[in-house]
């Protein structure tokens, strides 16, 4: 079957590396994981065969599988507490630690910089935002969801698992104000080395929180919804 009608989600899930491709084209594999690659790609106005060939240029099977891949299969096979460990200490233990340091340097170039017309004013405010509304939501996993996941409740879980996916939506929409807000994270050449920090780590959390969303609607909520509807 080609490519270009499955869903983003299930080729970043199946393919190591193609989500290093989607992020190449700017294409949304987590809030958008539902999307067939055509429809992603005339999205971003980006030729799905292109996309094709780039991911089938990438090796069909890790040499080594990484302790995220090892993570994701353990959760297919049924074992989602492997699943849910890696995203607390990869993810959102990582985010608590990227985004007050974020906000620093954001305050900062806005303040040295805030007369210019290409400076990001608004951005730490913004920052300030999705790092309110990302703590609410990691903690609502960690007290309410994981918990429920942990103990195989997986039918109890539809209703938080519905919030979380809303939640990640708005998430979504945060990143592309956040996107509108850098010039899609690209620094001015006259850029300071603050700025220049700042603007990588920007992509790197935009990259973090992408890949953090995938693995939870396409990976461990998907095989709870299966698992439950299974039942």
């Amino acid at each position: 079957m080609s490519l270009v009608h499955q869903s983003v989600g299930s080729i970043a899930k199946q393919i190591p590396g193609a989500t290093a491709v989607f992020h190449k084209y700017d294409l949304d594999f987590c809030c958008g994981g539902k999307h067939s690659l055509a429809q992603a790609a005339q999205a971003k106005q980006v030729d799905p065969a292109a996309v094709e060939a780039e991911l089938m240029r990438l090796p069909a099977v890790a040499a080594q599988a990484d302790a995220e891949s090892a993570a994701v299969a353990a959760c297919d096979a049924g074992h989602s507490d492997v699943l849910i460990e890696h995203i607390l200490q990869r993810y959102h233990e990582v985010h608590r630690q990227q985004l007050p340091e974020l906000i620093r340097l954001a305050h900062r170039v806005e303040q040295v910089h805030g007369d210019r017309a290409d400076c990001p004013v608004g951005l730490a405010a913004h920052l300030e935002a999705m790092f309110q509304a990302l703590q609410s939501h990691m903690l609502k996993e960690e007290r309410i969801l994981f918990p429920l996941l942990l103990a195989q409740r997986n039918a109890q879980a539809r209703m938080p698992i519905a919030v979380m996916r809303h939640e990640h939506d708005q998430h979504g929409d945060e990143l592309q104000k956040l996107l509108d807000l850098t010039d899609h994270i690209t620094p001015p050449r006259s850029a300071c080395t603050t700025w220049r920090a700042l603007y990588a780590g920007l992509r790197e959390f935009k990259e973090d929180l992408m890949q953090h969303i995938h693995l939870e609607n396409n990976v461990l909520f998907l095989h709870t919804e299966q698992t439950a509807a299974a039942v």
